[in-house]
C-alpha cells in the first residue's frame, strides 16, 4: 500500500456495447497512455429501471459486454497500465444514483432485494477482475442511499473479497466523507472530488488553491478517522468559464464562453495541493472518451476530457515529471 499512487484517468465511460473493441478505442487508449499514466480506470455501466427498483441489470446496446471489458483490460495491460475496474449503476429514470433508496415502510425487504441483486452484479465483475489481473476493483460509486446500510455493505465487501484478491476501493461523493462507519474495511477510500472551488466570477488559481487547502484538511481528517488512504476516484471539470463553481455539472451552456485556462488551473491546483501528501494515493480524472474528438473540433469541445486542451499539458507534465 505504501507504494500505491495512481497516475490515472477514467477511460470510456458510458461507451455503447462493442465500442471498447474498435480501432478508434484502441487509438484513444494509446493516446491517453502517452500522457505518462500508470493506471487506467475502466468503467462498466449497468442500470436499474428507477431509483426505487431492486434489480440491477445490463441493457443491451448500452452496457459494455464481458468481451468488451476483457478486451479493454487486456489492451490496457499491453500498454503497461494497471487497471481499476469500475462497475457503475445508474437509474434509467434520470435520477442520480445517490438517490437510489426505498420508502421507510418497505425499506428492509426492498434493501435486501436490491443488495442481493447488486452483490451478484459485483461478484460477476469481481471474477472478471480476478481472472484478468486487475489491480483494483471499485465496489460502488456515489451510492449514498445504499451506502448508509452498513451491515449490508460489510457483507458485500466480505463476499467480494472471497472472489477478488486485489485492492478494493469504494467511491463516495464529496461531502459524504464522514457518513459511513464501515469504510475502514476497504483498502482505499475514493472521493468524487467535484468540490466547489470558486464563485464562478473569481476563478483564479489562487482562489482554487485557497479552497483546496480547506478540502485537504477535511480529507486528512477522514483518513485519520478510517485509517485508510484517500484518492480521487473521480475528479474533473469542463472547459467552460465558471465551471469551477459547479464542477459536478454535466450541463453544457452554449451561451457561456469556453475557458481552457480555468480547466488547466483546476488540474494544476489539484495536483499541487495533494501530490505530496503521504495519505493521498492519486487521481482518476473524469473522463477520456473511447472515441476522440476530431482534431478540427477539439477547441469547440466543452466536455470533461482534457484531450487536446491546455489541461492535457498540465496532466502530462505532472505525470511524467
Amino acid at each position: 500500500m505504501e507504494k500505491l499512487f495512481c497516475k490515472g484517468y477514467t477511460w470510456g465511460a458510458f461507451s455503447r456495447s462493442g465500442l471498447y473493441q474498435t480501432e478508434e478505442a484502441k487509438k484513444s487508449m494509446e493516446r491517453l497512455a502517452q500522457n505518462g499514466l500508470d493506471w487506467i480506470c475502466i468503467p462498466v455501466n449497468a442500470y436499474q429501471e428507477s431509483y426505487m427498483s431492486t434489480m440491477v441489470h445490463p441493457v443491451y446496446g448500452r452496457t459494455q459486454t464481458d468481451d468488451d471489458v476483457v478486451f479493454a483490460i487486456n489492451y490496457a495491460k499491453k500498454l503497461g497500465l494497471k487497471v481499476c475496474l469500475k462497475p457503475m449503476v445508474d437509474s434509467m429514470d434520470g435520477v442520480w444514483r445517490a438517490r437510489i433508496s426505498f420508502p421507510e415502510e418497505s425499506r428492509v425487504d426492498y434493501c435486501d432485494r436490491w443488495f442481493g441483486s447488486y452483490l451478484q452484479f459485483m461478484l460477476h465483475y469481481a471474477a472478471i477482475a480476478e481472472r484478468t489481473g486487475c489491480e483494483m476493483l471499485c465496489t460502488g460509486c456515489e451510492l449514498d442511499g445504499m451506502d448508509m446500510n452498513a451491515k449490508r455493505c460489510l457483507n458485500m465487501i466480505e463476499k467480494v473479497r472471497e472472489v477478488y484478491s486485489g485492492l478494493l476501493m469504494h467511491n463516495i461523493n464529496h461531502g459524504d466523507e464522514f457518513k459511513y462507519s464501515w469504510l475502514s474495511v476497504v483498502d482505499v477510500i475514493g472521493i468524487s472530488a467535484y468540490y466547489r472551488l470558486t464563485d464562478g466570477v473569481n476563478v483564479s488559481y489562487d482562489k482554487m488553491m485557497e479552497s483546496w487547502a480547506k478540502v485537504k484538511e477535511r480529507l486528512q481528517a477522514a483518513h485519520e478517522k478510517y485509517g485508510r488512504p484517500i484518492m480521487f476516484a473521480e475528479i474533473g471539470i469542463r472547459n467552460e468559464h465558471g465551471c469551477s463553481a459547479y464542477p459536478y455539472d454535466f450541463k453544457h451552456r452554449a451561451d457561456v464562453a469556453l475557458d481552457e485556462d480555468e480547466q488547466a488551473d483546476f488540474y494544476e491546483s489539484a495536483f499541487a495541493t495533494f501530490w505530496n501528501e503521504e495519505w493521498f494515493k492519486g487521481y482518476f480524472w473524469w473522463d477520456w472518451k473511447a472515441v476522440l474528438t476530431p482534431d478540427d473540433k477539439i477547441h469547440e469541445n466543452r466536455d470533461f476530457t482534457c484531450y487536446g486542451k491546455k489541461a492535457e499539458q498540465v496532466l502530462r507534465r505532472w505525470y511524467t515529471k
